[in-house]
């Protein structure tokens, strides 16, 4: 998702917007930075955002479909 606009939410629901790892980690105001991982219903484990500190933010990005 580098250098694309995506909008991560926090567990409390507040939004950041930032295009990189860098960028979110200094919006979200530092701290150590972890990847989150969420666990589909297969069993398998797929990265859906970033921790900042104490907080989760979950990614999400614009994707374009044919009609």
């Amino acid at each position: 998702m580098k250098g694309k606009l995506v909008l991560y939410l926090d567990q409390y629901g507040n939004k950041i917007w930032a295009c990189t790892r860098k960028e979110l980690q200094e919006k979200a105001g530092g701290g150590r930075m972890f990847k989150i991982y969420a666990d589909k219903k297969d069993g398998t484990s797929v990265h859906v955002g970033y921790g900042v500190g104490e907080r989760w933010y979950t990614g999400f990005f614009r994707m374009e479909l044919p009609a």
